[in-house]
């Protein structure tokens, strides 16, 4: 079966990759609920979920290196969360002026902001654990066997879908400018032009990727509604869930009650 290189999923024969993909939904999604339900500061709770991600990364027999730098993806959102270390009141850290402006740093501020920064962590962790380990097309059986709205489900297939036909049509456009474009490794030459010039070639080629994304996405769903396209994907129905699938998901969401509980109590 051919794989787009955009693809997280690596096929395997893991534990977690032979999960039943709506055991797997429902515990990653309790996961990151649970880590965003968790007060500030619980770090006793937090290393719980540390150590349960890092041991299911484990299972996967990809190892933890391969999610912890995918898992640097979540820093950009961190830094939202950066104004919090001024902005929070509480005991003074440090103070420092900047023109007209004081700024102080509390500690519960930096408390704050560390705790975001963990649950966003490991609840990307999470969810490249989900994306690496199940298919898309089992993603989106799960989503119907669950109940999830049949239009959202519809939604998430054709986004999935057509995020690859955008980056195929950005790898044709660059295709065709190497292919139209000469270099010279003479020293006092240079290939292209001014910073301008590249923009504007730059600027260029984004609106015609777009017109020709929304061409092709035309002619992707023609050729979907000649074959019987109405807005549902009709898949065969998933597999009974066997006693050992409902003994994971008993014990998982058991846990992490009880990881919540933790951080309820100590907080």
């Amino acid at each position: 079966m051919h794989i787009h290189f955009l693809d997280p999923y690596h096929a395997g024969r893991s534990p977690i990759h032979q999960l039943d993909p709506r055991v797997k939904l429902v515990l990653a999604v309790a996961f990151i609920l649970t880590a965003s339900l968790l007060p500030f500061g619980a770090w006793p709770s937090y290393i719980l979920l540390l150590a349960l991600i890092l041991s299911i990364e484990l299972l996967t027999e990809m190892g933890i290196a391969y999610f912890l730098k995918r898992a640097f993806l979540a820093l950009p959102f961190m830094l939202a969360a950066l104004p919090l270390i001024f902005t929070v009141q509480g005991t003074p850290l440090a103070t420092f002026t900047l023109g007209a402006w004081t700024f102080t740093i509390s500690v519960e501020g930096v408390e704050r902001v560390a705790s975001i920064a963990f649950k966003s962590w490991v609840s990307v962790q999470m969810a490249i654990v989900l994306a690496s380990t199940t298919s898309f097309p089992q993603l989106l059986a799960a989503m119907r066997a669950l109940r999830i709205p049949k239009l959202l489900v519809a939604i998430f297939g054709l986004m999935w879908r057509y995020i690859f036909v955008l980056a195929d049509e950005a790898l044709r456009l660059l295709r065709a400018r190497a292919a139209r474009s000469g270099a010279r490794r003479d020293a006092p030459y240079k290939t292209g032009g001014t910073l301008a010039w590249r923009a504007r070639v730059t600027g260029g080629m984004a609106g015609s990727l777009l017109v020709r994304s929304f061409e092709r996405g035309d002619r992707i769903y023609a050729a979907m509604a000649a074959r019987g396209y109405d807005g549902e994907t009709r898949t065969l129905p998933l597999p009974a869930l066997q006693t050992w699938h409902w003994l994971v998901l008993g014990a998982g969401l058991i846990i992490y009650i009880l990881i919540w509980l933790v951080g309820a109590l100590i907080v």
